[in-house]
C-alpha cells in the first residue's frame, strides 16, 4: 500500500513532520503532491523505502539521508543530496547549483542540465563512493575539491553552441574521477586535473550506470554504444600540500 501526503499549502516544517510520520509508521512507497519549493525534504531520513515527489523540491532534498529511494517527477532547486549518505535520488528534470555537494555516498541521477559547482567536495571512504550521472551539461566548477565519487556528464539534448562543462572544471579536485562525453576545450580544466586514457575497466564501470540511466528515462542505449568519453582525474591527492609546514 501507497501512503498520499498533499504538500499544497503546508510551509516545509509542516511538510517534514508529515513525511517523517510516515516513514516512521513503516511506509513503503510515499506519493507527495503538489510539491511546490518545500525545502529539506527527506532531509536525515533512513530507511528502505520509496518517496515520489510530484512538484518541484525546493532546496537541500535529500540532504543526509542514508537510504531511501525518491524519484522527483519535475526539476529540483539548490543543494540536492548535500552530505548525502546513501540512497538513491532521480530527477526527471535539471537542477540547480551546488548539486551533489559533499556527497558520501549513494546516487545522484538527473535527467537534464546542472548548474553551477556541481559534485564539489563529494567524498568517498573504503566502498563507499557517491556517484552522480548528468544527462545534460554543467556550470562553472564541475568536481570542485572533489576528495572522491564518480561523475559523469552526458551532454544530451545540447544545442551546438552549448558547452558541455563550464570553466574552472575540477579546479581543486584530489580524489575521485569524472567522465564528459565527447570534448572540452583544454582551458575549460583547472590546473589540478588532467585528461587520460580510458582503460576497460573504465568502459565496464560508465556501462552500469549508463544503463541505470536509460532505463529510468527512456533513453537509448546508443549513449553508451556510439560515444567517446574524456576521463578527468587530479594530478595527486595533495595538491596544496606544499602550503604547509611539515612537522
Amino acid at each position: 500500500m501507497a501512503v498520499s501526503i498533499n504538500y499544497k499549502g503546508l510551509n516545509f516544517r509542516q511538510a517534514g513532520e508529515l513525511l517523517k510520520k510516515a516513514a516512521a509508521d513503516g511506509e513503503k512507497q510515499i506519493n507527495l503532491f503538489n510539491v511546490n519549493g518545500q525545502r529539506y525534504i527527506a532531509a536525515g531520513l533512513k530507511g528502505n523505502f520509496f518517496i515520489n515527489i510530484h512538484g518541484t523540491p525546493g532546496n537541500d532534498l535529500a540532504a543526509y539521508m542514508d537510504g531511501p529511494e525518491i524519484f522527483v517527477m519535475g526539476n529540483a532547486q539548490d543543494g540536492c543530496c548535500n552530505t548525502m549518505n546513501s540512497g538513491r535520488v532521480i530527477i526527471n528534470g535539471s537542477v540547480g547549483d551546488i548539486a551533489g555537494y559533499a556527497m558520501r555516498g549513494g546516487e545522484l541521477f538527473i535527467k537534464g542540465n546542472a548548474g553551477y559547482r556541481t559534485g564539489i567536495h563529494m567524498k568517498e571512504y573504503g566502498d563507499t563512493v557517491p556517484v552522480l550521472v548528468i544527462g545534460g551539461r554543467t556550470g562553472d566548477f564541475l568536481g570542485e575539491y572533489m576528495a572522491g565519487g564518480i561523475i559523469i556528464v552526458l551532454g544530451l539534448g545540447m544545442e551546438p553552441c552549448d558547452e558541455i562543462v563550464g570553466n574552472f572544471c575540477g579546479t581543486g579536485m584530489h580524489g575521485g574521477v569524472m567522465y564528459i562525453r565527447g570534448k572540452i576545450n583544454p582551458h575549460k580544466l583547472g590546473k589540478e586535473v588532467k585528461s587520460v586514457e580510458m582503460e576497460e575497466k573504465d568502459y565496464i564501470l560508465l556501462e552500469k550506470y549508463l544503463k541505470q540511466f536509460c532505463a529510468y528515462f527512456n533513453e537509448s542505449l546508443h549513449i553508451i554504444e556510439e560515444s567517446s568519453f574524456q576521463k578527468i582525474v587530479p594530478f595527486n591527492k595533495r595538491p596544496y600540500g606544499n602550503l604547509y609546514t611539515p612537522h
